[in-house]
């Protein structure tokens, strides 16, 4: 790989438009300067368009057709924006997250340093009520089949690991199972590699029109989509040979599941 490769930023957006300047201008002042902007609009009813027009550096994908699900309207989006790409790195960003302005810098340094490194991790900053606060993980009392899950927006992948990836996760069974699992479980499973730069570059939203809200934790619609991402990874598990043991998490995620 190049020492300043092309990165493309890749950014998926429905009805965000408060928020759309702040990430755009937030990749407009990275210290790293090659790069290309492809922003994908899902069919937008505010005033998203009129927005991300104003910039004259960004690509513009214009979606009109959706499905009833986010989390597959947010797969096609990426699978739609890398097929115009240009870039040897992409970086998945959602159009109400920003980036730190190192970051890309950070990253590029962190793929030139660690030639075996196809997909890279960061961690975010949560920006909620006008307060900003570092993400803390938490030891679990029982064990799980995936890790910590970094946000999208703090997923960064090579070309074509991202094209390889794609055609291996989009199972359209799963709704409440959004990518970053997904990418996840690609990473630690069929890669067998995990590589993380410890350190907060992405400012990740959090308000209460997120997905996230819907799904506090031990809520019901927590446990079913709990009980959602397992069986996904017993489909994925199947599916790439991969062996797959009902787990005390497994087990007490079904046993729930029964009675709500």
């Amino acid at each position: 790989m190049q020492k300043k490769p092309l990165v493309s930023i890749l950014i998926a957006n429905y009805n965000n438009s408060p928020y759309i300047q702040q990430c755009i201008n937030s990749l407009n002042s990275q210290t790293y300067k090659n790069l290309e902007i492809i922003f994908f609009d899902d069919n937008s009813l505010d005033n998203s368009i009129d927005i991300i027009k104003q910039f004259s550096n960004v690509k513009i994908i214009e979606n009109k057709i959706q499905t009833k699900f986010g989390s597959l309207n947010q797969l096609n989006a990426f699978k739609e924006a890398i097929k115009i790409s240009k870039g040897d790195l992409i970086f998945l960003l959602d159009s109400d997250d920003y980036f730190n302005k190192e970051k890309i810098e950070k990253v590029v340094d962190y793929f030139n340093n660690n030639k075996n490194a196809k997909i890279v991790f960061d961690y975010p900053l949560i920006v909620e009520n006008n307060n900003i606060y570092s993400k803390k993980t938490k030891l679990s009392f029982f064990k799980t089949y995936w890790p910590y899950i970094h946000p999208t927006s703090c997923i960064s992948i090579k070309k074509n690991c991202f094209e390889a990836l794609l055609k291996v996760i989009s199972y359209k069974d799963f709704t409440d199972v959004w990518l970053d699992l997904r990418i996840c479980l690609f990473s630690k499973y069929i890669l067998k590699d995990f590589h993380i730069i410890n350190e907060n570059l992405t400012f990740y939203r959090k308000t209460a029109s997120n997905i996230s809200s819907k799904f506090n934790k031990f809520s019901k619609n927590w446990w079913k989509r709990r009980m959602q991402a397992h069986q996904f990874f017993q489909q994925f598990s199947k599916d790439n040979k991969l062996n797959f043991d009902k787990n005390f998490d497994f087990l007490l995620t079904k046993f729930i599941c029964k009675f709500l």
